[in-house]
C-alpha cells in the first residue's frame, strides 16, 4: 500500500484582528494586527505559556502565594524573549500607523507591564523573606507582610493585561479557549434506596 499524501491544513485564524491591551497605571495600546504565518505560530506558543501558568489564574486571597506568582511571571518574561529570538524579524515587521504585530505586543508587555512589577517587587519581597524566623511557614510569613495587599493588587492588574493578551493570541492562532475551561462535574451519587449499577459499585467493605 502506498503512503497517503498528507493534506496541508489551511491557515488558521483570521486575516486581521483588532488588538487592545490596557497597561496598568499607564494607558493602553491598540491597533490592527494582520498576522503572518510566523506570528500565528509564535502566538500559539505564547498563548500556551500563558494558559499553563498562574499568570492568568485568579490569585485566591486564602490560597494564593505571591512568591509563586512572581516566579511564574519572571519565567514567562524569559520564555517570551526566547520566542521572540526563535522567530526573529518575521514577528516584528515594519508597520503602518495604527497597526501592531506580535513583536510590538510582546515587547510592550515585557517592558511596560512585567518589568516594572518585577523590578519593584521582587527585591522587596526577597528582603522580607530573608527575615523569616527558622521553622516558620513561608506562606504564613508572607501573609503577615505589610505590603501584601498592595502587591496582590498590582499582580491582579497585570493579570488582567495578560488575560487580554491571551485572548488576542487565541484569536490569531485560531485555537479554542483554554483559559475558561469547564469544571469537571462531580459524579452523581445514587439515589437513596437504589444501589449503583453493576460495574460501578465500590469494594465490599466487609471483605478483609
Amino acid at each position: 500500500m502506498g503512503h497517503r499524501q498528507r493534506r496541508r491544513r489551511s491557515p488558521r485564524g483570521p486575516a486581521q484582528v483588532t488588538a487592545k491591551l490596557t497597561i496598568p497605571f499607564v494607558g493602553e495600546i491598540s491597533g490592527t494586527w494582520e498576522p503572518a504565518d510566523a506570528e500565528r505560530s509564535a502566538a500559539w506558543e505564547l498563548y500556551l505559556e500563558l494558559v499553563t501558568r498562574v499568570s492568568v489564574e485568579e490569585l485566591d486571597p486564602e490560597e494564593g502565594f505571591l512568591r509563586e506568582a512572581l516566579s511564574s511571571l519572571y519565567t514567562f518574561f524569559t520564555t517570551t524573549r526566547e520566542i521572540l529570538r526563535r522567530y526573529g524579524p518575521d514577528v516584528a515587521p515594519p508597520l503602518a500607523p495604527g497597526h501592531v504585530s506580535f513583536g510590538v505586543l510582546a515587547v510592550t508587555v515585557l517592558n511596560r507591564v512585567l518589568r516594572p512589577l518585577l523590578a519593584s517587587w521582587h527585591p522587596r519581597l526577597t528582603a522580607y523573606e530573608s527575615q523569616r524566623p527558622p521553622g516558620r511557614d513561608p506562606v504564613a510569613h508572607e501573609r503577615q507582610w505589610e505590603h501584601v495587599d498592595a502587591l496582590r493588587a498590582e499582580i491582579t492588574a497585570v493579570r488582567q493585561t495578560l488575560v487580554s493578551l491571551a485572548r488576542t493570541l487565541q484569536e490569531v492562532a485560531g485555537v479554542s479557549d483554554l483559559i475558561d475551561l469547564p469544571a469537571p462535574r462531580a459524579p452523581r451519587s445514587p439515589e437513596r434506596g437504589h444501589p449503583p449499577p453493576a460495574g460501578q459499585r465500590g469494594p465490599d467493605r466487609s471483605e478483609p
